[in-house]
Formats: C-alpha cells, structure tokens, sequence
C-alpha cells in the first residue's frame, strides 16, 4: 500500500522510476514489491456458510485460518443477487444502474441462445455480454504490468464466443463459457473445458465417469498458473461453481454422520468443505514457492445461497430476509476476508464495502490508478486492509434489476423493493437487520430522499429499455 501511494505521488509530481510507467503504456519490467493477488470467488454461497460467519454446521477451516489471521469484513455486499450482474460489477466497476449487465438475461438486444436448465430441459433467452470497449480489472491490472488469469467461471461472455475472458483483459483463461453450452455439462464433473479459445477434452471425465471434480480441475489449473508465473506480480481470478445447484460431489463423508440430512443438504455442506480442502492445498502452495507473504488473498461469493439451498436447516444465510435473486440481505450481503501474512491486520471491519470497490481497490494495489476508467461507482477501500480507518459508509451503495427490483443503503439505512411498481420499504439495518419492521411510513421524507438518489443511479440500457426511457 505504502509503495502504490509513493508511486501514486511520483505521478502526480512528474518524477518517473525507470521500472514504473505513469503513461499508460505497459510495462517492460515488473515492480518485485508489488503483492500478487488472488481473488477467491465462491458461488451462490450464503453470508452464513462459513464457520467464522456463525456456521455450526459447515466445516471451512482453511477459509476459517484467513478470516483469522486477517481482516473480516461484517457488511460487504455483492454487485448484485445473482452471477451475472455481480460478476459484471465486480469487474468493471460500476453498480447495476449503468453496468453493461444488469440480469442474468436481458429483454431486448443482446444475442439470443439457448439455456440448458437443472432439469435437462432447454429454453431460448438473451443475454448481454461484456464489450471490447468495457474495461476490467484485469484490464487495468495487466496495464500496471500484472499477469492475469481467470480460472473457472466468467458468466460475462452472454452468447457471444469472442467475449471470453481471454478477450477482454486476461492473459490466461482455464475455465468454461456460456456461450458454448456443453463446456459446463455435467457442471462438476465436465467433459470438455476452454484453455483460451481451444475448447478440450478432460479425459478423466469421458463418458460420464467422475475421475476428477471441478473444484481439483480448477484448483490444479490456478497452481499451474501461479508455478509459471512465480517471479512475476500476477491477478489469479480463481470462480469456483461451489455450491451452486445442482449439488453434484461423490465425496460426502464429512457429514455422514448427519443422519436427519438429506442427501442434497449433505452434498450442498460438502462442496463448500471440499471448496474449502482446495483452497487450503493452494495456500500450500504459496508456501512451498515462499509466495505467501507477497500474495494478497480476498475471498468473498457473488451473492446469497439460492432458494434450493437448505437454507433454514444450515443457516446459509444467516438469518437475513431473503435469499438469492432478491435485494434484501439475504441475497446480496456476502463474507468478505482479506489476508496477508504480516501486511494486513486481524481484525474485524463493519465498514460498508461493495464489488464495485474492486476495481480502484485492486488499482491502487496494483500502482495502476492511472489505467482506471471514468465514473467509477466505487471507491479504493485498500487503506482498510492495512489497519487505516476511511470513510466508506456516507455514500450511496445501489442495486436494480431493472423494471423488477431496487435497492440502495447510505449508513444505517436501507430502501428496498422486490416487485416491479410497488412502494420502497424503509430499513435501519443497525436496529433492524432482518428487515422486519418497514419504517417507510413513520419517515416519508427519508423514503423520497432515497428515491431521487436512486433514480440518479440509474442509466437507462437498451439491453433493459423501460417505458419513456431514451438512450
């Protein structure tokens, strides 16, 4: 953190390093002080999966040690309450009033293809995709002289195959698309996998066998890319799919013993324990490579656990109203760690943090602030991670799904609506968490307040179009 802000100050005197470039022009060189950094990224994982979340039930204790020896964020949201538009607005930026993805699926525009659902059964539906003129945080981080890598799931390429990761910022890609459909079927166990643009065969898997599951693929994947890449500052983006439904892993014997579970809440605790095995052979790693110390870990999930998640037996998600696909707590406020060893504090943070806050974030790590594109919905929260104390709560955090839902929380407050054209519900998540006692009627003023706010989040999108809007 020290070194970006002292590079950040040579900038904006006009004094140059011969390794640092304030131009925009990619670096030759690398910065050896720069930390690598790892974004973990679980799916569909509720704020209360985790053992050092509240969890009685979930064993997580590789994900339990990084919450322990660093910093644990109370109040982190996602971009959104489902993947695509949180994972839109955790690359780019930018909440779901002006990000180029706003809803799994669009209703106008996009492209058109075909979308397999849990059942087998198949539906036409179309979807946005990030463009070229889109930057990412991989984008920005390859600038500032990172190599990049995302491994696994990018839910951002629509239907669209020249969208992949691999075309809009990152270096490496190891993973699966939307765009080509068989390439995530069977979901954990898959047959095929895109190595950039060259869709491969995983023979362990061929003709429906269970030799190897995505949770080991992927992990194998992010532990090759980092032995490549060991002297150099790199962004490993590691999606995993646990525990999105459907609940597929042969490997249950952590909670045999759970005799009342059905099979399904077994297999559901059990991809995030066997999540959880694979990220503790990855820190391994790090250590075998003495990378530990110069490696910043975030974890975090990109929204609350899904309505076929045992959500009331386990807790998934705490307590909090709601569940994926909905704007209360439930479905969008996430875990959030942060750790390196000796750098980052223990300590426990309520500051108000969303995805949006990645990409500065990541940048002013990175010494790559200068790559940064305009009208940035979120801010550079690192001094955080550092033990520095900043104000993140006085702003407007926002979300829609546009025509359906809406959202927003400035302090202890919080407007929310989860049905097209009915009123906002008033909150104060410090009293109330649950959201339980709508207090919209006791402060009307407070409501109309929101509401303008809100409305200035949102810009209108011809992948959204709503009545009277023009673009």
């Amino acid at each position: 953190m020290k070194h970006s802000l002292f590079i950040k100050s040579l900038c904006a005197t006009g004094i140059l390093l011969p390794q640092i470039s304030c131009t925009g022009e990619k670096k030759i060189q690398t910065d050896p002080e720069k930390p690598n950094i790892i974004f973990i990224l679980a799916d569909d994982m509720g704020y209360g999966d985790l053992s050092c979340y509240g969890n009685e039930y979930v064993q997580t204790p590789n994900i339990d040690h990084l919450a322990e020896t660093g910093t644990r964020f109370n109040q982190c949201y996602a971009g959104s309450g489902i993947s695509s538009p949180s994972r839109c607005a955790l690359m780019t930026g930018r909440n779901t009033g002006n990000t180029r993805i706003r809803d799994n699926m669009c209703t106008a525009g996009g492209i058109a293809g075909i979308k397999v659902n849990p059942d087998g059964d198949s539906t036409i539906v179309r979807r946005a995709n990030l463009l070229p003129q889109d930057t990412t945080i991989a984008t920005v981080l390859s600038a500032a002289g990172y190599r990049t890598c995302l491994v696994n799931k990018w839910h951002l390429d629509g239907y669209d195959k020249g969208a992949s990761p691999n075309h809009r910022g990152f270096d490496e890609f190891y993973g699966w698309t939307i765009s080509t459909v068989h390439s995530n079927s069977p979901y954990y166990y898959p047959y095929y996998r895109f190595h950039g643009d060259s869709l491969i065969n995983i023979p362990e898997n061929a003709n429906g066998r269970h030799g190897i599951h995505n949770n080991d693929l992927s992990t194998n994947d992010a532990i090759a890319f980092i032995q490549r890449n060991q002297h150099n500052p790199f962004f490993l983006y590691l999606a995993y799919d646990a525990p999105h439904e459907p609940y597929n892993i042969d490997q249950t014997a952590w909670y045999d013993g759970q005799e009342t579970w059905t099979p399904d809440t077994k297999r559901y605790a059990s991809l995030i324990t066997h999540m959880d095995a694979a990220i503790g052979r990855l820190l391994d790693e790090l250590d075998k490579l003495n990378l530990r110390e110069n490696t910043l870990i975030i974890f975090a999930s990109d929204n609350g656990a899904a309505v076929q998640a045992p959500i009331k037996l386990l807790n998934c998600n705490a307590g909090f109203k709601g569940r994926k696909g909905m704007l209360y707590e439930g479905g969008i406020r996430v875990p959030f760690i942060v750790n390196q060893p000796g750098t980052v504090p223990i300590q426990t943070l309520n500051n108000l943090i969303y995805f949006p806050d990645m990409m500065p974030t990541l940048a002013a790590l990175a010494g790559g602030t200068n790559y940064l594109p305009q009208q940035l919905n979120g801010m550079d929260i690192s001094p955080l991670f550092y033990g520095q104390q900043i104000d993140t709560d006085n702003r407007l955090l926002y979300w829609e799904f546009p025509g359906k839902q809406r959202a927003a929380r400035k302090g202890d407050w919080k407007c929310v609506t989860i049905k097209p054209d009915t009123p906002l519900e008033l909150y104060n998540l410090k009293e109330d968490p649950q959201e339980t006692t709508n207090l919209a009627e006791k402060y009307p003023e407070m409501v109309k307040e929101f509401d303008a706010e809100m409305q200035k989040m949102h810009v209108p999108t011809p992948y959204w179009p709503q009545p009277g809007e023009e673009f």
